[in-house]
């Protein structure tokens, strides 16, 4: 399955596609797909449903050909008994707020941990009950590919994408944490993925960036757009938004230096410019920050000056409470 380079994020961090206006989603919607945009992401505890619905019916209405639609199952703590009847139940949910008969990509959205626990689940659980229930699923032609988020434990993420089970993988890559592609400095205050790509890779996981512009931090501007969620913490490196925000901006020699005309731009090339990256997601509020993403990516990765520039830039970060 071939996705474009920039993938069209409908999650509840950016927030068009969950309180949008409906003729302002269809609109950049119908933008990214004329551009060549044919990767849709969401998931139904994106605005409870409300991103799905919002997908399914503008989907409905411009009724374009070979556009690729990937949605996730979270299983709550209770239905861990259960796992095989959650999932389904889940999908032929999503399934039916979408208007489609499959989906091309189900991830799962749990964390992932040695131990599990609370909203995590644990390597066996996923091994055991999510991969079987994921792979009926798809003998019944309901899904074409088995997607995990890579998010929890950095051990319990390398186990479960060696086995080379999963299709997909969304990982976190970003200026602020590059650990998916590269060993971080000493006391880095991030969390360690542990060069999860080189895993990927292995195994021939296609990947899925996420947080790319650390839930908007990577901006350089604390300021929220109305339709925009909360601001989200943890996302970029540090436990708090506002850190991320200060990290960010000390990052703006990228821009003083001409390496790109605005920190946004930086951040959305710095994540194409790793060979695994095989599509980005970009959330948005706004037509205009979809038209902003494309013409980043139309520019291409960041020249290698620019990384090593960036790599400086960060390594002052070290020793710096997370």
């Amino acid at each position: 399955m071939e996705v474009s380079v920039l993938g069209f994020g409908c999650g509840a961090v950016g927030g068009l596609m969950v309180r949008g206006d409906p003729t302002d989603q269809e609109r950049t919607v119908a933008r990214a797909i004329a551009a060549g945009v044919n990767y849709f992401d969401t998931a139904v505890l994106y605005g409870d449903g409300e991103s799905e619905k919002n997908l399914g019916r503008i989907l409905r209405k411009l009724r374009p050909a070979d556009v690729v639609v990937g949605t996730k199952v979270r299983l709550l703590p209770g239905e861990l008994g259960g796992t095989a009847d959650a999932v389904a139940k889940s999908l032929e949910g999503s399934l039916s707020r979408l208007g489609l008969d499959r989906v091309d990509i189900f991830h799962l959205h749990n964390p992932i941990t040695g131990t599990g626990g609370g909203s995590a689940l644990n390597v066996g659980q996923v091994l055991d009950d999510v991969i079987p229930a994921f792979q009926r699923l798809r003998q019944q032609g309901k899904i074409r590919y088995l997607g995990i988020t890579a998010l929890g434990d950095t051990a319990a993420l390398h186990q479960v994408i060696d086995t080379g089970a999963f299709d997909s993988a969304q990982i976190v890559y970003n200026m602020l944490n590059p650990s998916a592609a590269n060993a971080l400095p000493a006391n880095y205050p991030a969390h360690d993925y542990g060069k999860l790509f080189d895993h990927t890779d292995a195994a021939g996981v296609g990947v899925v960036g996420i947080r790319v512009l650390a839930g908007g931090a990577l901006s350089g501007s604390a300021e929220r757009h109305p339709v925009a969620g909360p601001a989200p913490e943890p996302i970029g490196s540090a436990m708090s938004y506002e850190a991320d925000v200060d990290r960010a901006r000390r990052l703006m020699p990228l821009v003083e230096e001409g390496y790109a005309a605005t920190l946004t731009e930086a951040a959305t090339r710095f994540a194409l410019s790793h060979p695994a990256m095989g599509t980005i997601l970009v959330g948005m509020a706004t037509s205009q920050q979809f038209d902003d993403a494309l013409a980043a990516v139309e520019k291409g990765p960041l020249p290698q000056a620019a990384l090593d520039r960036l790599s400086g830039l960060r390594g002052a970060f070290s020793g710096e409470q997370r």
